[in-house]
C-alpha cells in the first residue's frame, strides 16, 4: 500500500504536470491577426493570396504564432507593421505544409537597414549579403537587409526572396548540418531521388542552362534555398520549366496538389 508521502509525491507530480500542460497551451492560444495585418498579406503576399479561405485562416494563425515567438528588431531602423508581417511571412510559406511545426532554435530576427558583411558590419561592407543565420555570439538570430526583404515580395516575378531563402536555410541547419538535405522534411525515400535531380539542376546551371538564379550553384545548401525562393514565388512558372524538380520540391515541402 503506498505510504502517505509517496502518495502526496504522486499528487505534487500530477499538479505540476497539469501546471505544465495548462501553460505550454495557454502560451499557444495566439491573438489573431487584426484587419490591417491581413490586408498588408493580402497586398503584399502572392503566396497568401493564392490560398482557400480556410488556409488563408491557419496562415494568419502561423504568422501571428511566430511573431509571438520571436522578436523582430531593427538595427538603425524602425521595424513597420509591414516589415514584421513580411518577416512572418517568410517563416511561414515554407513550413506551411506542416502545421503547428515551429522554428525553435530562432529567437530574433535583425532587420538591417543596408546590407553587410560577414561580420555582420554595414558600412564599408566587402561583401553585399543581404540575408544570414547567424552563427556564434549570433546563434539563434537570423540578419536580413530590410530593403532587400520588402524589394522581394514587391517583384515576385524576379524569383527572388531573402527572407523565405533564410528561413529554408533554417530549416535545413535544424537536423544539424547545412548540406542541402532538410532531413526534417524530406522523407527518407526522397533523400536519393534528390540528391540526383539536386546535382543534375547544379549542372545545368553550371552550363548555362537553366534559369535558375547562379548561385545555386554555389553548393547544395545554396541550391535548396535559391530553388526554394524560385518554387514559393513562381510556382506556375517553375512547374512549366522545371516539372520534376517542382514535383519533388513538392513533395519534400508537402505543397502538393
Amino acid at each position: 500500500m503506498p505510504t502517505p508521502a509517496l502518495l502526496l509525491s504522486f499528487s505534487l507530480l500530477a499538479f505540476l504536470s497539469w501546471l505544465a500542460w495548462f501553460w505550454f497551451f495557454r502560451k499557444r492560444r495566439v491573438a489573431a491577426l487584426g484587419e490591417p495585418d491581413r490586408r498588408i498579406l493580402e497586398q503584399q503576399v502572392a503566396f497568401y493570396r493564392r490560398l482557400p479561405a480556410k488556409d488563408k485562416q491557419r496562415f494568419e494563425q502561423a504568422v501571428a504564432g511566430f511573431l509571438e515567438e520571436v522578436t523582430i528588431t531593427g538595427v538603425e531602423t524602425e521595424v513597420t507593421a509591414l516589415d514584421r508581417m513580411l518577416v512572418a511571412a517568410s517563416a511561414v510559406i515554407p513550413l506551411f505544409g506542416f502545421p503547428g511545426w515551429r522554428y525553435r532554435h530562432l529567437n530574433e530576427v535583425l532587420l538591417y537597414p543596408d546590407n553587410f558583411d560577414e561580420d555582420y558590419q554595414v558600412q564599408n561592407a566587402q561583401r553585399n549579403i543581404i540575408g544570414m543565420v547567424g552563427s556564434g555570439a549570433m546563434n539563434r538570430m537570423m540578419i536580413l537587409s530590410k530593403p532587400a526583404l520588402l524589394d522581394s515580395f514587391a517583384h515576385p516575378e524576379r524569383r527572388q526572396n531573402v527572407g523565405i531563402h533564410e528561413f529554408i536555410h533554417l530549416l535545413d541547419k535544424a537536423d544539424g548540418s547545412t548540406d542541402g538535405i532538410p532531413e526534417m522534411l524530406i522523407p527518407h525515400e526522397y533523400v536519393v531521388p534528390w540528391l540526383r535531380m539536386m546535382h543534375h539542376e547544379i549542372e545545368e546551371i553550371k552550363d548555362n542552362d537553366s534559369d535558375i538564379n547562379p548561385y545555386g550553384a554555389t553548393n547544395e545548401a545554396e541550391f535548396l534555398s535559391v530553388a526554394g525562393e524560385y518554387f514559393f514565388s513562381q510556382p506556375e512558372q517553375f512547374e512549366r520549366k522545371h516539372p520534376e524538380l517542382f514535383q519533388l520540391m513538392g513533395k519534400i515541402f508537402r505543397q502538393e496538389g
